[in-house]
């Protein structure tokens, strides 16, 4: 994903290195922007910290020992290892507050406030990343491809929808409509336990509305690429019974149509474009 979708940002482009330094047997991590062409501009805006947190080290680590790449998802006993990591985190560990600039509305897009992000670590195993959105901001419907996910919401209010696939699949032609399953439509107060996406099930397909300001951790086992065909797509929902002829309906009980939607894949809206900011870490 680059900006313009609104995920993840790939090192090698858009002039953004990432330096990776062992010290120790700890690390140095920072984000850098290199002016290699005289008409990109961006105000350089930087989350600083004096030291690593020992509990972000720690979720590095075993970041590195889990993770192996493109078509591998970590066994239980890994994803039990990294939740127990990741919901000791708290807010300072990663310096935030409720009071930071990139909680504040700015740059909105048909009055929805822009998200901001940053990408604090990123290989081809996994990236560690935070999303800032102020109040009512929007990280539209999207699927995470070939992907597992840890979510951790740090600050605020947050409400969730999260879809997965009904497979086999059933679609309805030639429409790009495709059945999913409801797997989460709840409002999520902070601090909450870390939530698990995987490339099929836990709600592989969701959205984020901010109620009040709200801070996430994600850890993206692989990250997005367009390379190897993880790029990002975006749905628009509909309830089941908005597409489902009678004859369809009066097979479907009405508790299991609650639990059903249609998805259509669209391009991009606009409010998937997204802020980035550097994140700078030092010993």
């Amino acid at each position: 994903m680059t900006v313009e979708t609104g995920g993840l940002v790939e090192q090698s482009k858009n002039n953004i290195t990432t330096t990776v330094k062992h010290v120790n047997n700890r690390v140095r991590y920072g984000n850098k922007t290199e002016k290699k062409n005289r008409s990109y501009k961006k105000m350089r805006r930087e989350v600083v910290f004096p030291r690593v947190p020992d509990v972000l080290q720690q979720l590095f680590v075993s970041c590195t020992q889990i993770f192996r790449g493109p078509g591998f998802v970590p066994p239980a006993s890994d994803v039990n290892k990294l939740c127990d990591i990741i919901d000791k985190m708290k807010p300072e560990d990663v310096g935030l507050s409720k009071n930071l600039q990139f909680f504040k509305p700015t740059g909105a897009v048909n009055r929805t406030p822009r998200v901001t992000y940053t990408t604090i670590y990123q290989c081809d195993q996994f990236s560690l990343c935070i999303f800032f959105l102020p109040e009512t901001a929007v990280i539209p419907l999207h699927n995470h491809p070939e992907m597992t996910v840890f979510s951790k919401l740090l600050l605020g209010k947050m409400h969730i929808k999260s879809y997965d696939w009904v497979e086999p699949k059933d679609s309805i032609p030639p429409s790009k409509l495709r059945l999913a399953r409801l797997k989460a439509n709840s409002v999520y107060t902070a601090p909450c336990n870390t939530s698990v996406l995987y490339p099929t099930t836990g709600g592989n397909i969701h959205q984020f509305t901010a109620v009040t300001p709200c801070a996430v951790l994600d850890v993206l086992g692989p990250p997005y690429s367009k390379e190897d065909d993880r790029d990002c797509s975006y749905y628009k929902d509909f309830p089941y019974s908005a597409f489902s002829n009678e004859g369809e309906t009066t097979r479907v009980s009405e508790e299991e149509r609650e639990g059903l939607g249609w998805l259509e894949e669209i391009e991009a809206p606009e409010n998937a474009m997204m802020d980035r900011i550097d994140w700078v870490l030092k010993l």
